[in-house]
């Protein structure tokens, strides 16, 4: 799963089965830039994929309509989505084991779908001292 939260209380999301490419990181934040004004801050932290030179191009190509801003390596938290996949992964062994990937993918997906209509819930991820640096007044995604 590809997820973003904003320092608005908007969550976005994509549930893939195979493994996190650079194709996944595009598709993600094409739907982003497609139905956000005027400009995408997206915040990244130092994933592989996340570097490579197909995404490179493709963030050079829209760069009217995104940026990107890396964090440190080894510094999840500085990223304000690693807050929202701690609540996740609670979340999922909450209750009744999942007991096969379909379940996974079934309580995370509830899981994401609520927070969307929870703004306090993702602003909460925000109100940790090291994340305050992401509550400035961009517009980002969501």
């Amino acid at each position: 799963m590809l997820s973003t939260i904003t320092n608005k209380g908007k969550v976005r999301f994509m549930m893939f089965d195979d493994r996190m490419n650079q194709e996944k990181l595009i598709e993600f934040m094409r739907r982003m830039i497609a139905d956000v004004r005027p400009k995408v801050y997206l915040i990244l932290d130092n994933l592989r994929s996340h570097h490579g030179k197909i995404v490179a191009a493709w963030i050079e190509k829209h760069k009217d309509r995104i940026e990107v801003f890396f964090l440190p390596p080894y510094a999840p938290e500085l990223n304000p989505d690693e807050y929202f996949n701690h609540a996740l992964k609670l979340d999922v062994h909450l209750g009744i084991a999942p007991r096969s990937k379909k379940d996974i993918r079934h309580k995370a997906e509830s899981f994401v779908r609520r927070l969307q209509h929870d703004v306090d819930k993702v602003n909460a991820f925000f109100r940790h001292p090291k994340v305050a640096y992401s509550l400035c007044d961009y517009q980002l995604p969501g």
